[in-house]
C-alpha cells in the first residue's frame, strides 16, 4: 500500500494505538504524546479502528483519484468556456457597407531609440462589418477629441458610404455625455452608437482582430526611422490591406473587390 509521505501514522502505528487503547492502560493524551500527534488525530484513529479501518484515508491512491476527478471537472468547465467564446466570436457579415463600423484603440510601443519618457502614440482603427474595409490613424493621445478627429478627418473623409452605427468598447474616448466630442460628432452626422458589454472585448472581435493583424504584419515587421515614417508605412499597409490582401471571411476577396461588387449590382438599392 502507498502511504502519503506526510502521513504521521503508518498502518502499524494505528494498529498499535488501537491495541494499547484496548488495554485501558493508555489514555488518549498519553497516546498522543507517545506517537507525537495531537489528541484529535488519536480520536480519528480510534474511530476508524472501531470500523476496522486502519489504513490512512489520505493515501496516494485516494489523492490521485481526487485529483483525477478535479482535472476532469476542470476540463469540462474549460471546454464549456471555449464553446461559448467560439459561439460569441462566430463570424458574421453585415448586409451592406456602413451598417456597422467597428472602432478600437491601441497604445503603440515606443520606437527603437526612444527613451522611456517619450510620449506614447495611439493607433485608432475602424473596420466596416460588411466589406472589412480598414481605416487607421496614429494620434498623440487617446482622448475623445482624438477619436472625433479620427472619425471626421480619416473615416468620414475617405468613406464612400454612409455610416449607420459606430460599434466600440466602453472606453472614455468613445463613450460619454452630451459634451463628449466623439458622441457629438456621431449625433451631428446621424451615426448611432452601439457598445460592447462591459468586460467583454471579444464581442468587438473584428476590431480586436484587425489590430492584431496590424501589429503582426505591419508594426512588428517594419523598422521605422521615426514617428513620421511609422505613419507613412501605416498608410501603405492600409492600402495593401484594402486592395491586395485576400480575406478568408470574404471568400479570399479583398475589401475593395467586395465594395466594387456591391456598388455595381444592377438595381442595387442603397440603404
Amino acid at each position: 500500500m502507498n502511504i502519503h509521505k506526510r502521513t504521521r501514522l503508518t498502518l502499524l502505528d494505528r494498529q498499535e494505538i488501537w491495541q494499547l487503547y484496548q488495554t485501558k492502560l493508555w489514555k488518549v493524551a498519553q497516546l498522543a504524546e507517545r506517537f507525537r500527534v495531537c489528541r484529535l488525530t488519536i480520536y480519528k484513529v480510534l474511530k476508524q479502528a472501531r470500523q476496522q479501518e486502519f489504513a490512512p484515508r489520505n493515501s496516494i491512491n485516494q489523492r490521485f483519484k481526487t485529483l483525477q476527478y478535479g482535472l476532469k471537472r476542470l476540463a469540462k468547465v474549460e471546454q464549456a468556456i471555449q464553446d461559448r467564446l467560439k459561439q460569441e466570436a462566430k463570424r458574421y457579415n453585415k448586409s451592406y457597407p456602413g451598417e456597422l463600423v467597428h472602432f478600437d484603440t491601441k497604445r503603440l510601443p515606443l520606437l527603437k531609440g526612444q527613451s522611456a519618457s517619450a510620449p506614447r502614440e495611439y493607433l485608432f482603427v475602424a473596420i466596416d462589418g460588411f466589406s472589412r474595409e480598414l481605416y487607421a490613424e496614429i494620434l498623440p493621445d487617446k482622448t475623445h477629441d482624438s477619436a472625433a478627429h479620427f472619425l471626421t478627418e480619416t473615416v468620414m473623409a475617405q468613406c464612400p458610404y454612409q455610416i449607420d452605427y459606430a460599434y466600440s468598447d466602453n472606453g472614455k474616448e468613445y463613450k460619454g455625455t452630451g459634451q463628449h466630442a466623439f458622441v457629438q460628432t456621431c449625433l451631428q452626422h446621424g451615426i448611432g452608437q452601439k457598445f460592447t458589454r462591459v468586460n467583454r472585448p471579444q464581442t468587438n472581435g473584428k476590431a480586436e482582430r484587425v489590430i492584431r493583424t496590424l501589429m503582426e504584419m505591419w508594426h512588428n515587421q517594419t523598422c521605422f526611422k521615426d514617428s513620421a515614417d511609422r505613419r507613412l508605412q501605416l498608410i501603405r499597409f492600409i492600402n495593401f490591406y484594402n486592395t491586395g490582401k485576400p480575406h478568408k471571411s470574404l471568400n479570399n476577396a479583398t475589401p475593395y473587390e467586395i465594395l466594387i461588387a456591391y456598388f455595381n449590382q444592377p438595381l442595387c438599392k442603397q440603404p
